[in-house]
C-alpha cells in the first residue's frame, strides 16, 4: 500500500484539520489589519498596530443577491461567550458552539456569511456539518463544558469527525473582511434532515477578552433541485522551519522544546505535525520549504482551490501531476498575504485515480523583525504547524465534484 494512500493514518490526521482559516472568502481592505504591504517587503514603511477597534471597523461582508430558489437562514449562538486561553499559556482559544438549523427536510447549502459579534476577538470561523447520528455525541461535548461550547482546538472533538482529508466535514470558513460567498451554480453541499451545525470560532487573544455572540447566515435551495454535491479535498503538509543562524539563541530554536511549548498549549492537537509526516510520508528535517504530494485515489473535478499559511509564509503554490508531461499549476501566491485567502475559482481540472496533487510553502523568519503580531515575541523559534496565529501552517484546500455523485 502506498504510504501515501494509507487510510489508517487517515483516520489519525483530522483532528488536525479543522483548525484552518478561511476556505471561504476574505479579502484585503484598504487599511492593512494585519501585515503591512508583503509585496513592498523587506523594506516595509513602519506598520500599523494590531488593534482591535481597528478590525471592529472593518465593514461587514457585502450580501449578494439570491438566485432563483435560494433562500437564506441565519443560525446565533444562544448566548454570548468570552474567550480565554484553556491551558492558561498562549494567546488563542478554539472554541465549537452547537447551532440548529431546525431542518425537517434535506437541504443543498449554496453559500454562507459569517456574522461576527465582536470582531475584536474573533480571529476566524470555520463551519462543520454534523449529521443526524452524531448530534448525541455533540450534544453530549456541549453539556459537558461550562458556558457556552466546548473547547476544541484540532478540530469539532466529534468522534469520527476528521476521518478522512478527501473529504473533509467542512461547510465553509471566514475571516475579518469576508463577504458573502456562494457556491458556483448548479453546485451545493448537502445537509440531511436533523443535522446539526457546529460553528469554530478561533479567538485570538493579543488585544485581550471580549465577549462575542457570533451567528452565521446560510444560503440554501430544497434537496429537490438537481445539484452537484461539492466536497473539500485538504492538501496539508508539516511545517519544520528552523531558526535563522545568527538569531539562534533563544532556547525555542531547539526543536525538541519548540514541540514541548507547542503540546503545552494546544495539548493532543499539537501532535499534528507529526502525524502530517504520516500522511505525506516524509521525515522531520529542519527546511525553510514545507511539502507534500498526495495521491488521488478516486476520479474528481476541481472546480476552485485556496491555500493557507499564517504570518511567516512568503509563498504558496498547488500543482497537479508535478513533474509529469500533465503537470499543470492550479494555485500560485508569489508573495503571500495573510489577508487575502479566498477560494480562486479555476478553469476545471479532472483528476483520476493515481494523479497527484502537490502543496509547496515558503516561510521566512525575518518577518517577525517587522510585523506588529510579533511586537511581543521577536526572538526566532523553531517553527513546526500549530494552531496560533503567531505559529505556521502549510495547507491547500481543493473544491471538489466527485464522479458520479
Amino acid at each position: 500500500m502506498s504510504r501515501i494512500r494509507a487510510r489508517g493514518r487517515l483516520g489519525l490526521l483530522l483532528a488536525v484539520l479543522a483548525l484552518v482559516l478561511p476556505l471561504a472568502a476574505c479579502v484585503s481592505t484598504d487599511a492593512d489589519r494585519r501585515t503591512g504591504a508583503p509585496q513592498e517587503l523587506p523594506a516595509p514603511p513602519d506598520p500599523p498596530a494590531v488593534g482591535g477597534d481597528r478590525l471592529a471597523d472593518v465593514p461587514p461582508g457585502t450580501q449578494l443577491p439570491l438566485r432563483p430558489g435560494e433562500r437564506r437562514m441565519t443560525l446565533t449562538m444562544p448566548a454570548d461567550y468570552t474567550p480565554s486561553a484553556p491551558s492558561g499559556a498562549g494567546t488563542d482559544d478554539y472554541r465549537c458552539f452547537l447551532l440548529d438549523p431546525g431542518l425537517d427536510r434535506d437541504v443543498w447549502l449554496t453559500g454562507s456569511n459569517v456574522l461576527p459579534g465582536n470582531p475584536q476577538v474573533v480571529h476566524h470561523v470555520i463551519l462543520f456539518r454534523v449529521p443526524p447520528e452524531k448530534v448525541a455525541e455533540a450534544e453530549r461535548l456541549d453539556a459537558g463544558a461550562p458556558g457556552e461550547g466546548w473547547t476544541c482546538f484540532g478540530g469539532t472533538r466529534i468522534s469520527g469527525d476528521f476521518t478522512n482529508v478527501d473529504d473533509a466535514s467542512w461547510l465553509a470558513a471566514w475571516a475579518p473582511g469576508g463577504d458573502e460567498t456562494k457556491v458556483r451554480d448548479g453546485y451545493g453541499v448537502r445537509l440531511d434532515a436533523g443535522s446539526r451545525i457546529v460553528m469554530q470560532v478561533h479567538y485570538n487573544l493579543l488585544q485581550g477578552a471580549a465577549p462575542d455572540t457570533s451567528g452565521t447566515r446560510l444560503r440554501w435551495m430544497p434537496a429537490s433541485r438537481d445539484l452537484t454535491a461539492l466536497h473539500t479535498y485538504l492538501t496539508p503538509a508539516p511545517v519544520e522551519m528552523p531558526c535563522r543562524p545568527d538569531h539562534d539563541d533563544s532556547p525555542l530554536c531547539d526543536r525538541d522544546a519548540a514541540v514541548a511549548d507547542v503540546l503545552a498549549r494546544f495539548g493532543a492537537a499539537g501532535n499534528t505535525n507529526s502525524l502530517l509526516h504520516l500522511l505525506c510520508g516524509t521525515e522531520a528535517r529542519a527546511s525553510r520549504t514545507a511539502s507534500c504530494t498526495r495521491f488521488v485515489d478516486r476520479p474528481m473535478t476541481v472546480l476552485g482551490v485556496a491555500g493557507h499559511m499564517h504570518l511567516l509564509g512568503r509563498s504558496l503554490r498547488i500543482e497537479v501531476n508535478p513533474d509529469t508531461p500533465a503537470a499543470r499549476t492550479v494555485l500560485d501566491i508569489p508573495i503571500w498575504d495573510f489577508d487575502d485567502q479566498q477560494v480562486h475559482p479555476i478553469r476545471p481540472v479532472h483528476l483520476d485515480p493515481g494523479d497527484t496533487v502537490r502543496i509547496t510553502c515558503r516561510h521566512v523568519q525575518w518577518l517577525r523583525d517587522v510585523l506588529p503580531a510579533f511586537a511581543s515575541s521577536r526572538e526566532d523559534r523553531y517553527v513546526i504547524w500549530a494552531e496560533g496565529s503567531t505559529d505556521e501552517m502549510c495547507l491547500g484546500m481543493l473544491q471538489v465534484a466527485f464522479d458520479g455523485r
